[in-house]
């Protein structure tokens, strides 16, 4: 299975805030893992807030995802494009573009905000 992990369920996964069985999920080889770029975009406006809230580098974050093992997905002309094309179910510019990745990409969204699930079947929420 093709799995593209929201902002959130990244910094669980990376900080080990899953539970075990969604963790061995992430680490099985029959699934790929992706990252955004996009979500790595939030996170650096986020940091550049210096929010106390909120003590994530975008580089700490995405060397971390490297190293386990999770790929980085672009974001493409394409997926832009299928963004214009979203129903405003949800006002996050970052969710709405993790959105229109999974659609264009045929990936799984893994998410833990439900309002998401409005958009796709390929939204999962846990």
């Amino acid at each position: 299975m093709r799995l593209l992990l929201d902002t959130q369920v990244l910094l669980w996964a990376i900080y080990q805030r899953l539970s075990p069985a969604r963790q061995e999920r992430l680490r099985d080889r029959d699934n790929d893992v992706f990252f955004s770029a996009v979500t790595i975009a939030e996170i650096a406006l986020k940091a550049s807030l210096r929010r106390t809230d909120f003590p994530f580098e975008p580089r700490e974050v995405s060397e971390a995802a490297r190293s386990s093992a999770f790929d980085e997905l672009a974001l493409t002309a394409d997926q832009v494009k299928r963004l214009a094309l979203l129903p405003w179910h949800h006002r996050d510019p970052f969710d709405r573009m993790l959105v229109a990745q999974a659609i264009e990409e045929g990936l799984r969204l893994i998410t833990a905000d439900r309002a998401l699930s409005a958009y796709t079947d390929l939204v999962e929420v846990i």
